[in-house]
């Protein structure tokens, strides 16, 4: 286990992400800090899996902070796209992290589809190092399936939320709110993972 409030730094600035990770990391004693408190800048993502990125930036972030880091790479995969947009889901319709743009351009591109063409799933891999050059980082997959809607429901959340139909639930992502989601998430998924191996490993301190 961690010793008390240890510090990890968060490979991301995005602040709805470090809301819904220091929430899932409250079984661990970890002040997850977001890498912007730094000034450390974004990684280039140039891998070509989810896997890829997660790597590249928890390294980074770890180099640049001398703190363990956590990263992650998610996005969401849509059948009738082929997978798109996949890995480039932040920055699906040109500049990183505009939602309403990734939004509008999903949409645009299932257009006409009926539900049943709508199949997508949520996927997140993340990596916990405790340094740049740890060769065992801990890595963790989690995948939430749904579909994809015709246009946003819901105030809740980020990305791609307000699009991401879950039957069981019968509600958006961006309509069950933080407490459901971070329960039943992709990223709920991959941390509870996450969370057991850092229990059972000397990573965690």
């Amino acid at each position: 286990m961690a010793s008390p409030r240890q510090r990890w730094v968060l490979a991301s600035g995005n602040a709805g992400k470090l809301e819904e990770m220091r929430s899932l990391l409250a079984a661990l004693d970890i002040e997850l800090v977001a890498q912007t408190e730094f000034d450390v800048p974004d990684a280039e993502e140039t891998g070509i899996a989810f896997v890829d990125n997660a790597l590249i930036k928890a390294r980074h972030a770890a180099a640049l902070t001398g703190l363990p880091a956590i990263a992650d790479d998610s996005g969401l995969a849509v059948d009738a796209l082929n997978g798109a947009p996949g890995v480039y889901s932040a920055r699906y319709a040109g500049t990183h992290g505009d939602d309403a743009a990734n939004n509008a351009k999903l949409v645009a591109a299932l257009e006409g589809l009926a539900p049943e063409q709508r199949g997508a799933a949520f996927h997140c891999c993340l990596v916990a190092t405790r340094g740049a050059s740890d060769p065992v980082p801990v890595i963790a997959h989690g995948v939430w399936r749904g579909r994809v809607l015709e246009a946003p429901r819901g105030d809740c959340g980020f990305g791609y939320d307000p699009l991401f139909w879950v039957d069981e639930e019968n509600a958006s992502a961006a309509e069950m709110g933080a407490a459901r989601k971070n329960a039943i998430s992709h990223r709920a998924r991959a941390m509870r993972q996450l969370v057991e191996q850092l229990r059972g490993d000397d990573h965690n301190g």
